[in-house]
């Protein structure tokens, strides 16, 4: 059968067959191809919309497994800040109280990361909440090991020093004193002797007749020496190391010179009543870290539990001091 188009001819009755111009088959093509690609453009986006490819499949699979390892890789990290957590604990309240060491600050030990966004380039991908909440996790405990780290190093030299640190802990009384009569008046609010106000005494005052022997209460260097009329009169003070200084005042005279070291029990001078004073006795001070503290918590060395807490029942008694 001849394909093509055909018309009637009433004059002939008869059909002619229809010849199409070049311009109109083109038209015609145009058309279908215009139609045929419509038709498929349609089929594309439905199935794209509803059915996956085989590859779409496969990247959908393994998202799925790279979200299911970062939620594990997740709980591993919570896991290991407990372990760190508990081991900073023990670090500031065991290792560190052992030797005397202050605490690493919280705020070191919690720092974040200031500045730019180090994230930026995460923010872009699929799931990035978990990707990067699992990236500041990991930051954190990164820097929060290289602190602790760096604790245990301190740590290991204390270990190392440990013997110099005994030796250095202000840790007997600074003049013989075993029957503990010698002891004037300790830490706390006390009655200034001259102003008559009530007024926080920053150590301990001893009694004892001008000319009694001062030790020093722990191995050091002499780091201050004066002489005056007002304050502490003649005065010494010593740096032990470790944070420890230690203060003796109203001295009649000095027998060691600056930057002299010194050995705990040796002589450094004498009892007076130099300076602003109202009667022969030492004024002894405890520093730590450059705080002034109670020395009554370090007369461990040659005081029996009995005589200790005698020590501080005399001390707390007095209402009065001599400087």
């Amino acid at each position: 059968m001849n394909k093509g188009k055909y018309r009637y001819n009433p004059e002939s009755l008869s059909y002619v067959k229809v010849k199409l111009s070049f311009k109109e088959r083109f038209m015609y093509f145009l058309t279908y191809l215009f139609a045929s690609l419509l038709i498929g453009l349609v089929f594309n986006v439905v199935f794209t919309s509803f059915f996956d490819s085989p590859k779409e499949k496969q990247l959908r699979r393994e998202n799925k497994r790279l979200v299911l390892q970062y939620e594990l890789m997740d709980k591993k990290l919570e896991e290991f800040a407990t372990v760190l957590e508990d081991i900073q604990h023990r670090d500031d309240n065991i290792y560190r109280t052992i030797f005397e060491a202050e605490p690493i600050p919280r705020g070191v030990r919690q720092a974040g990361f200031g500045g730019y966004n180090r994230y930026a380039d995460l923010e872009d991908l699929s799931n990035n909440a978990i990707v990067i909440e699992t990236a500041k996790k990991l930051d954190k405990l990164t820097k929060q090991l290289y602190v602790q780290s760096k604790s245990f190093d301190e740590v290991i030299d204390l270990v190392k020093n440990k013997e110099s640190m005994l030796s250095a802990i202000p840790a007997i009384q600074p003049i013989s004193n075993s029957d503990l009569r010698r002891t004037a008046s300790g830490w706390g609010y006390r009655i200034h002797p001259i102003y008559k106000i009530r007024k926080f005494h920053y150590g301990m005052d001893f009694t004892a007749s001008t000319g009694t022997e001062i030790y020093a209460t722990g191995d050091g260097v002499i780091d201050v020496l004066t002489s005056s009329r007002r304050g502490y009169g003649n005065r010494i003070e010593i740096d032990h190391g470790f944070g420890y200084r230690t203060l003796y005042g109203h001295m009649s005279k000095i027998i060691v010179k600056k930057g002299q070291k010194v050995r705990r029990g040796d002589v450094i001078g004498y009892v007076g009543n130099s300076g602003l004073s109202t009667a022969p006795h030492l004024h002894y001070e405890v520093h730590l870290n450059n705080k002034k503290v109670n020395p009554v918590n370090y007369y461990f060395n040659d005081l029996t539990p009995e005589e200790y807490d005698r020590m501080i029942e005399i001390s707390l008694n007095a209402g009065q001091t001599f400087d």
